[in-house]
């Protein structure tokens, strides 16, 4: 019997005993002392119905074994799981997906950890097919990223190379040399100035003058807000680079820098984190964003939820700059025509053309915000003359965040690097269950494929999982399947409306689930209806709490989804890997210990 449960019955039955003794009639008393315990061990009863509904009790571990110190961290974690009554350790390890390239002390590692597993009664769930958080997959061919594309971008020959060919305004006075006392001449509006925002002659990174912010808590306490906005009078599907130059120090949010653009719409067009950091000198940060279908966006400079420090800008800079993460495959074709659209021919008219930047710094399967781009070159002999008129499409991949990028949903030839991927996996771990590490996909379904099928984002997300299911259920037939909830949820990712980059909405990608998939559900801020969806749908579901708050939240939680009978378990879940509460979350959850 639970510990827990005979304590609290033995003090109900000390507590009865009293109220017996106190009464005249021994009848009453006990009639009363089993009303009460009876309704005492209901609720009891109701709490351990709801612990033993959660078969699966896992942990999610975030590690590299190759490291020097992360086969211990990762040993003392599966010992504390095992005591605190977890039963599964859902193994998330970038190595799964370049085994190829491992030394030979990771094959040593990852078999401590399978053995001690064994011994504990512990199941390991190994994370494979990344789509969304894809480094793994692109480490072995950067070019199938997915794609925004470049359509009849106008250029000329000069002198041997392309150049762009537009009259469009660059940004106005993004080096703050004209002003009227704080405020910045030339741009549309300008956070505070005065106030937060001044303008400063004695600290500038070139010329006379920058723009300094500061005071953001005192003067904007609710938003912490300091921005420059201009309005620019662009063109649809162009590719646009924004830089600027930043000094800090001790500026408190120094990650919520941004160099945005949104569309009139509402839309916005760039999501790569700028990267300032809270002390710095002056340093040259970058923004590459396609403009999609807007001939007009809004251009942002700023901070959001400032507070303290002081943060200085200059020398902001707008312009197109084509051919930044060149993708180069079959279903993302390059095109470079005359005026008339008659086609110039690769290797013959014009040179070879790739990014050799692309996918590959600092390391295989990173990809940098902005480096200088490959040039289009005429070649000798070339149809293409001296300041003839070009019109040139191409497809180029950008960076969300810090630097997440996706892989190419449907291409076979993701399917045979994931596939080499998981056949590794099942010969090292031969496991009972695979994670299917469909997450946060934020760019989709541009490619000319999309357009020639005419398919939604929905289709191909659900395509895409059909085929993944496939290719695991080929290498093990019997494997259970497990996925995130996000992108199959239409009441967290696969909503209605745009989401980031991808072109159209998500909306029936849930059609690609497996009948009886685990579903792993991180919505708890639309929990009612997250977890009625995929009740519905007959999916098995595993609460992913936690995420480095307050392990009381899985209680709250519990609560919310003890009546579904598709409750199957809990999972501790961290994205900092700070496993300090792994003891306090069990114990909300089952009373583990």
């Amino acid at each position: 019997m639970n510990p827990m449960l005979t304590l609290n019955l033995q003090s109900m039955v000390q507590l009865h005993f009293f109220v017996f003794r106190r009464r005249k009639s021994w009848i009453a008393g006990l009639i009363a002392a089993c009303l009460c315990l009876l309704a005492s061990s209901s609720g009891l009863a109701q709490n351990t119905a709801l612990a033993e509904k959660l078969v699966d009790r896992w942990v999610y571990l975030s590690v590299n074994l190759q490291g020097e110190r992360e086969p211990d961290h990762a040993l003392s974690i599966l010992r504390r799981a095992k005591a605190a009554g977890y039963n599964g350790i859902l193994l998330a390890d970038y190595k799964f997906h370049v085994l190829d390239r491992v030394v030979d002390r990771y094959f040593k590692n990852i078999k401590a950890v399978r053995i001690l597993a064994d011994e504990l009664g512990l199941e390991i769930i190994p994370a494979v097919a990344p789509f969304g958080y894809s480094n793994g997959i692109l480490a072995h061919n950067p070019n199938l990223a997915e794609e925004l594309p470049v359509k009849d971008l106008p250029m000329v020959a000069s002198k041997g190379i392309a150049i762009i060919d537009t009259r469009w305004k660059p940004l106005a006075n993004g080096s703050f040399e004209k002003y009227d006392k704080d405020k910045a001449i030339g741009w549309d509006y300008q956070d505070g100035p005065g106030s937060l925002s001044f303008i400063d002659t004695k600290v500038k990174h070139t010329g006379n003058a920058s723009l300094r912010l500061e005071h953001l808590s005192s003067v904007e306490p609710k938003n912490g807000v300091g921005r420059l906005i201009h309005k620019v009078h662009g063109k649809a599907w162009r590719q646009y680079h924004a830089s600027i130059w930043i000094k800090s120090d001790a500026f408190e949010k120094s990650n919520e820098v941004r160099l945005m653009a949104i569309s009139p719409s509402g839309r916005t067009l760039s999501h790569s984190f700028v990267g300032v950091k809270p002390t710095q000198d002056w340093t040259l940060h970058h923004s590459v964003f396609n403009s999609l279908d807007n001939d007009d966006f809004t251009f942002y400079c700023g901070v959001w939820g400032g507070t303290t420090g002081k943060i200085w800008f200059d020398d902001v800079r707008l312009e197109e700059v084509p051919f930044v993460n060149l993708l180069r495959r079959d279903d993302c074709p390059l095109v470079v025509a005359d005026e008339n659209d008659k086609p110039y021919e690769e290797g013959k008219d014009f040179a070879q053309l790739s990014d050799p930047r692309l996918g590959n710094v600092p390391w295989e399967g990173e990809y940098e915000v902005f480096h200088e781009p490959p040039r289009l070159t005429i070649l000798s002999g070339s149809r293409i003359a001296d300041g003839a008129k070009l019109k040139v499409s191409y497809y180029h991949t950008a960076t969300i965040y810090e630097g997440q990028v996706p892989a190419a949903l449907n291409h076979p030839d993701v399917f045979r690097i994931v596939d080499k991927q998981v056949r590794g996996v099942e010969r090292l771990l031969s496991p009972k269950s695979y994670m299917l590490s469909h997450d946060e996909i934020r760019i989709g379904n541009w490619g000319s494929a999309a357009h020639r099928e005419a398919r939604t984002a929905g289709n191909a997300l659900a395509d895409n999982m059909r085929q993944t299911v496939r290719l695991v259920r080929d290498i093990n037939p019997k494997a259970r399947l497990c996925t995130w909830n996000d992108m199959f949820d239409p009441h967290h990712n696969a909503v209605e409306g745009p989401y980031y980059l991808v072109n159209g909405s998500w909306k029936g990608s849930w059609e690609g689930l497996e009948p009886g998939m685990t579903i792993l559900n991180w919505n708890s801020e639309k929990a009612d209806e997250s977890l009625a969806f995929f009740e519905q749908r007959g999916c098995p579901q595993i609460l992913a709490g936690y995420y480095d708050g307050d392990p009381k939240s899985i209680g709250t939680w519990l609560k919310k989804a003890k009546d579904l009978k598709t409750l199957r378990g809990v999972m501790y879940t961290t994205w900092v890997n700070k496993y300090d509460d792994l003891e306090a979350f069990a114990r909300v959850a089952w009373g583990g210990e």
